[in-house]
């Protein structure tokens, strides 16, 4: 087995299961893989029913995804959000433990047509998904919420400054005022490799893969020996400032690529930034400390037809026949 064990002292780590590939083992056996590797926290990126079937019955807890391309039209019609809420929630739960749903993924409102055409229905659709869930009675027990990332942040160094960007903030201070009011969660997607890609002059790769020597960014009262504290603490910090102070933030991926982008995308980079992210978790942020990090890994399996840059194809923790890339484990 790749993991001793994913949960331990507090720690709350999950595997993201995406299914972009033409050569990935069957939903149920996925599943039974999950179980098999003692990992029972696990998203998907869309409510595929034979996962959302293979997972009656088990332990594993479950973010469940609405794909950008279904916003629209659960933002435009609450009968169309109950039903969604219905097939895909209501025929499953409590069989299988829904815990949150992800309501859009990575949506920015300057990200480029691609993205930005969706933000106009994020919080719509969150609303109407919240209401058939509180329809339910089950407000208590899933939560309502949305996964976004660094990209929206103006200012991230040191991580106190940080605040979204301007036309990010007409589009997040509702979303976090929606989470203040339903106690939800916002999901984010924290990636240091992009990061470090993004500016390896100024950030340095120990940094990136919690193997500095000290503090590397003092901040105040705190000091940061790693960029994933750093730019969970900047999206805190945002958060804070656009009204939600008590807003707690799950970790909805992070992950590094293994290859298909040469420099840093190694498997020895990799898997050290796996097993260190593993065993970091469970001691919080400088500023949220001795508070342990849901976090989700990304990703199960490689993934060889998700779009984009080749490194997107090399984050899985197994090739696509369940060899494991990495030794990993908690103990």
């Amino acid at each position: 087995m790749l993991f001793a064990s994913l949960e331990t002292k507090g720690a709350h780590v999950g595997v993201c299961n995406g299914r972009l590939g033409n050569n990935l083992a069957s939903e149920q056996e996925v599943v039974e893989f999950y179980k098999q590797n003692n990992i029972t926290r696990m998203r998907i990126y869309d409510p595929n029913p034979a996962t959302l079937r293979a997972l009656r019955g088990s332990i594993i807890e479950l973010v469940l995804d609405v794909p950008n391309s279904d916003l629209r039209a659960l933002a435009s019609d609450p009968s169309v959000a109950a039903k969604w809420v219905k097939v895909n929630v209501r025929d499953y739960f409590p069989d299988v433990k829904i815990r949150y749903i992800a309501v859009g993924n990575e949506v920015n409102p300057s990200g480029g047509f691609e993205t930005a055409q969706f933000a106009p229905f994020v919080l719509p659709a969150m609303q109407n998904v919240y209401r058939a869930i509180e329809a339910d009675g089950l407000q208590d027990q899933i939560k309502v919420s949305t996964a976004t990332y660094s990209a929206l942040l103006s200012e991230s160094y040191p991580p106190s400054n940080s605040s979204f960007k301007a036309d990010a903030r007409l589009f997040m201070n509702p979303i976090i005022g929606f989470l203040v009011n339903t106690k939800a969660p916002l999901l984010a997607n924290i990636y240091p490799y992009f990061a470090y890609i993004g500016d390896p002059k100024n950030i340095q790769l120990p940094y990136a893969l919690f193997m500095a020597p000290g503090v590397i960014v003092p901040d105040g009262q705190f000091g940061y020996r790693n960029l994933f504290d750093a730019m969970l603490d900047a999206m805190y910090y945002a958060v804070e400032k656009a009204g939600g102070p008590q807003v707690e933030i799950v970790v909805s991926e992070s992950g590094w690529p293994s290859g298909g982008g040469g420099g840093a995308a190694t498997m020895d980079n990799a898997g050290t930034y796996y097993r260190n992210l593993i065993r970091h978790v469970e001691r919080g942020t400088p500023k949220k400390p001795n508070k342990a990090i849901e976090t989700y890994l990304f990703a199960m399996f490689d993934e060889n037809q998700k779009a984009g840059a080749e490194t997107e194809r090399h984050f899985g923790l197994f090739h696509p026949n369940k060899q494991p890339k990495y030794r990993l484990s908690l103990n």
